[in-house]
């Protein structure tokens, strides 16, 4: 489980590609410091397993499914990749719940400059926008972030600076594609929903009553 603030970007070393998966290599510091072989990390909003590491990098195997859904495969040895530990269990808890796990890749369709903030308008796959509410919470390259505005298959979302300065989020412009988690109770809120209930006429039959 992250929080979806991210600790530290970091820099693809290397690029290992194989039948439809990938080996990937990071470049950092802060992540380093207490990381053990097992160790869950967020690499742009992909909870990854560390297979190896020294200290200067870390590796991690990106299996088919996550490569098909994710922009895992647009990664190359010089990219810049946003960096979160698991949360500890005593740890403060600064965004929201984001558990790495993809529902799907947006675009960033337009980016306006307000202020101190960039507003970006990101187009996302029709299915997910059942997912999105006004002032609501999305992950995108795992940084938790407030929905501002809901357009026609779109969200609006704004960047204070330290999201711009501490994330690779600020250098990302039109047409850029961005890794989407929707939040996570919203989901499951909709699979408790729609599940089919456990007590009804059928049921009570079968069972005697």
């Amino acid at each position: 489980m992250f929080t979806g603030i991210v600790e530290e970007v970091g820099h693809v070393a290397s690029v290992r590609s194989k039948p439809q998966a990938m080996e990937l290599t990071i470049s950092c510091e802060l992540i380093l410091e207490d990381v053990k072989r097992g160790d869950s990390i967020s690499i742009n909003g992909v909870c990854l397993t560390v297979s190896t590491f020294n200290s200067h990098t870390f590796t991690v195997d990106v299996i088919p499914e996550t490569v098909k859904s994710s922009t895992m495969i647009g990664l190359k040895a010089g990219s810049r990749v946003n960096l979160e530990r698991a949360m500890p269990a005593n740890g403060r808890f600064g965004g929201h719940f984001v558990s790495g796990h993809i529902d799907g890749v947006g675009v960033i369709r337009s980016v306006k400059k307000e202020a101190n903030a960039v507003t970006k308008t990101i187009e996302l796959e029709p299915r997910l926008m059942k997912y999105m509410m006004l002032k609501g919470s999305i992950a995108v390259d795992g940084t938790s972030l407030t929905i501002f505005a809901l357009g026609h298959n779109t969200v609006a979302i704004s960047l204070i600076p330290t999201t711009q300065e501490d994330s690779l989020l600020g250098d990302k412009g039109i047409g850029g594609k961005v890794n989407i988690e929707c939040d996570l109770l919203a989901k499951y809120t909709e699979r408790i929903q729609t599940a089919e209930p456990k007590i009804s006429r059928s049921w009570l039959a079968e069972n005697g009553f």
